[in-house]
């Protein structure tokens, strides 16, 4: 079986941050218009806040002039208005500029960063639909969709981190230090660019050992949320045989193993806060030591001394975050890398290039030298031929494994058969590889053998078959499918929910609701996978009835396990491991007297009904 990932590829497919990044650009180039004008306001905000201590070195100056003027020169109303106070106005306004142009920034980058999230999201969610039915047989729900989940998060989080914090940062240190570099001695900027670069080593060299460890939780954190998805969705299985206390012991194990994983990693947070904090009161020490020195020397005004602190401390305040921001982004990278992957799963079913829209003339159905594996060592079909005539009925009977499902799968194109060797499908001889799936699937209308139900109402579910019909129509399936009664008798009517997987319905309600889905389709062809199997034997009788009804001139491939249910068929195919042994109408296999004949009276003999059953009436709707 083709090796097909149950979450996604790990260490030799492990993506590079920049390689994440370059996927995830496009996406946020689409409004190019509003990135632009997003960094426009970013850099005019971090303008205004560089003004703020420059503004109020001039007051603090201002203020330390007075006590060298006479006491009437600055006391008076005019004076206050026309030095001080003007600076105190122009400080208020260079703040508020500040906060304005940093508000109008998030309001033109919000909608960046939630469409393209939205966009990533859909593009995974519609590419796990195209991958084969092979991937989703193997592939664990629950840690898949905890991936899209952090992954779609992720998006979010490394834009605005992105723009609202490290961008920010980056252009005020640039900023800060070509004013340390023109106004004061190059020492101060030396000493910044000097500390930042040391602070950024040690926070990327931590972050770096941060993250395997934030990957091992992640992979925890999927098998522990998978685990727990499995366990309730085989909710009544795990009634049937008692095991609760079973599956809270093996989730707890999975919980164990990540509560370690998670104690590692803060006792980790905690090293890498405390370094970047004792390389930031390092900083402090030798650009304010020079500072006071200026001061004290007559180099350096009070005023100076207020703005060199007052600059550092607007730098330290967020790069007291920037490990943490750091951390968050590289785990960001790694939730986003695990989503992205998902989109280099390659589609093992793929149109071909030109491929055209199948075209239903007669809907003649033909098997011609089919084989099929799933896995290389065990042969699943071996040369079968067969036609479906247009309008005709072919029912395949077999035991178990004789591979009568893999020829509905085949036929759906939920795999693909071998280019050499594997033979082909044709309808209205045009080759199924040939035609889009699209095309291909709206000519055909299933009834599962299990019905599996959307968590939504019994109405929704049968729509879905066709979901531009009329209430009018969906009704009317619904009564050829023999359960409007059943759902008119529901409080809800219609608008009862079926709960998840349909579990509020018995199997015979599901299928018949899965019946009258396939009935709204309207397909040229139809196909009944053990369409029966969970009715009694009264229900049986009557939606039988019903199906023979709705199959009558349409081509339709019946697999059955009840032969009861197929001795109308044109043809009977008989299978057994992988070939067809048998084929005939019903009457000219039971006088054959092979294989047909003996499966024919073992199951009349097991289900030969009692004088009571036949005095049961027919269903009604």
């Amino acid at each position: 079986m083709h090796p097909f990932p149950t979450s996604l590829p790990r260490s030799s497919n492990q993506r590079s941050d920049w390689q994440t990044i370059v996927t995830l650009l496009p996406y946020l180039l689409a409004y190019k218009v509003r990135v632009v004008l997003a960094l426009a306001c970013l850099i005019s905000a971090k303008i205004a806040n560089l003004g703020v201590p420059i503004v109020m070195k001039a007051i603090v100056d201002q203020l330390a002039a007075t006590d060298r003027l006479p006491a009437p020169a600055y006391g008076t109303a005019f004076s206050l208005l026309s030095g001080v106070g003007l600076l105190v106005v122009a400080y208020a306004v260079v703040r508020l500029s500040s906060s304005l142009f940093a508000e109008l920034r998030e309001i033109l980058f919000a909608k960046v960063a939630h469409s393209a999230a939205r966009q990533i999201a859909l593009a995974v969610f519609r590419h796990l639909h195209t991958l084969s039915l092979r991937f989703h047989l193997q592939r664990q729900t629950g840690g898949v969709s905890r991936d899209i989940e952090r992954g779609t998060r992720g998006v979010q989080t490394l834009v605005s981190y992105s723009l609202y914090s490290i961008l920010p940062i980056a252009v005020e240190v640039v900023l800060v230090l070509i004013f340390f570099a023109l106004r004061y001695e190059a020492y101060y900027a030396i000493v910044t660019f000097s500390v930042l670069v040391a602070y950024i080593t040690f926070t990327v060299k931590m972050t770096e050992w941060r993250t395997r460890l934030r990957r091992t939780m992640n992979e925890l954190d999927s098998s522990a949320s998978t685990r727990a998805v499995d366990s309730l969705l085989n909710y009544e299985t795990v009634k049937y045989f008692g095991n609760e206390h079973y599956e809270a012991q093996r989730y707890d194990e999975h919980l164990m193993l990540y509560r370690k994983a998670a104690i590692r990693s803060q006792r980790s947070l905690s090293l890498l806060n405390f370094g970047q904090q004792f390389i930031i009161a390092l900083c402090l020490i030798a650009v304010l030591w020079r500072a006071t020195q200026g001061v004290l020397d007559k180099q350096l005004t009070l005023g100076d001394f207020v703005l060199i602190n007052t600059f550092m401390l607007q730098l330290y305040i967020p790069l007291s975050f920037l490990g943490n921001m750091y951390r968050v982004l590289k785990q960001s990278m790694t939730d986003m890398d695990r989503m992205f992957s998902l989109l280099q799963i390659d589609s093992e079913i793929k149109d071909i290039q030109g491929a055209s829209p199948l075209t239903v003339r007669r809907a003649e159905v033909r098997f011609e030298h089919v084989s099929f594996s799933y896995e290389p060592q065990r042969q699943i079909l071996c040369d079968l031929t067969f036609t479906i005539a247009a309008g005709t009925t072919t029912a395949v009977v077999g035991h178990s494994g004789s591979g009568k499902s893999t020829l509905v799968r085949l036929l759906l194109r939920f795999y693909e058969l071998d280019k050499v060797g594997g033979g082909r499908i044709v309808i209205d001889g045009q080759d199924i590889r040939a035609v889009t799936q699209d095309s291909l699937r709206a000519a055909m209308g299933i009834v599962p053998q299990d019905s599996v139900l959307f968590n939504d109402t019994i109405y929704h579910n049968i729509i879905y078959g066709r979901p531009s019909a009329a209430r009018d129509e969906v009704i009317a399936a619904a009564r050829h499918a023999h359960i409007h009664t059943f759902i008119e008798s529901l409080p809800a009517g219609y608008d009862t929910l079926v709960g998840e997987r349909g579990l509020k319905l018995s199997g015979g309600e599901k299928q018949r609701v899965a019946i009258a889905r396939a009935l709204l389709k309207d397909p040229h062809i139809l196909i009944f996978d053990e369409a029966t199997s969970a009715l009694d034997s009264r229900a049986e009788r009557s939606i039988q009835q019903a199906l023979e009804q709705i199959a009558h001139n349409r081509t339709t491939l019946i697999i059955a396990h009840r032969l009861s249910t197929i001795i109308h068929a044109q043809q009977i195919l008989v299978m057994d491991q992988g070939r067809i042994i048998e084929r005939g109408t019903h009457h000219e296999l039971l006088a054959a007297g092979s294989v047909y004949a003996q499966m024919w009276a073992l199951q009349h003999q097991q289900h030969a009904p009692t004088r009571e059953d036949e005095r049961l009436p027919l269903a009604a709707d």
